[in-house]
């Protein structure tokens, strides 16, 4: 059973290394998604993620909802990404004089934006790689092959790797993608 986000902050906050190594392991590709999304280079989003991460350590005694710890690195995560585009100059200028934050959010180029049917698929993508890593070996291995190889293997290579036989891959894939499912619904 996967540690909730809560207990997760809860043992940070206690001074415990392998909580803190848990969450940023869970959070990493989330971060590192949203400033790629919004044009950064592998680099930048290093950076982002290190901000971010700092951000948390930071706060960490703040955080009043630490159930909604995910939205709160998302928000930052944004946030620290806008600042970095704005240091970097990569942002175009409106002309306005005293524009706040958001319209200067709402000012950068398009394949810079960030729209929020994307960051919900962030966020739901983050969801599914995480309940496919609360399932056992042989779920995990299985429905990794099966969705996230860009060609999927054949059967017989399937059957080979998690030790059964070709015609149990089918039945062995709905249990799984039902093991799935009551991951997501938790």
């Amino acid at each position: 059973m996967e540690i909730s986000d809560e207990k997760l902050l809860k043992d940070c906050r206690s001074g415990d290394q392998g909580a803190w190594e848990m969450l940023v392991n869970r959070y990493q590709r989330l971060i590192y998604a949203i400033a790629r999304r919004a044009g950064l280079d592998g680099d930048q989003s290093a950076e982002v993620f290190q901000e971010v991460f700092t951000t948390l350590l930071e706060k960490l005694d703040d955080i009043a909802q630490p159930e909604r710890l995910q939205a709160w690195l998302v928000t930052t995560a944004r946030r620290k990404t806008w600042r970095l585009l704005s240091r970097e100059s990569r942002w175009q200028k409106s002309g306005a004089e005293g524009e706040d934050e958001e319209d200067k959010m709402e000012a950068l180029p398009d394949n810079a934006a960030l729209p929020d049917e994307v960051l919900v698929r962030l966020e739901e993508q983050h969801r599914v790689r995480r309940a496919l890593a609360a399932l056992d070996e042989r779920c995990r291995k299985l429905l990794t092959m099966l969705f996230y190889s860009p060609e999927p293997p054949s059967y017989e290579e399937i059957a080979r790797a998690i030790g059964t036989k070709e015609g149990s891959i089918g039945p062995t894939r709905a249990r799984c993608l039902q093991k799935l499912l009551r991951q997501l619904e938790n």
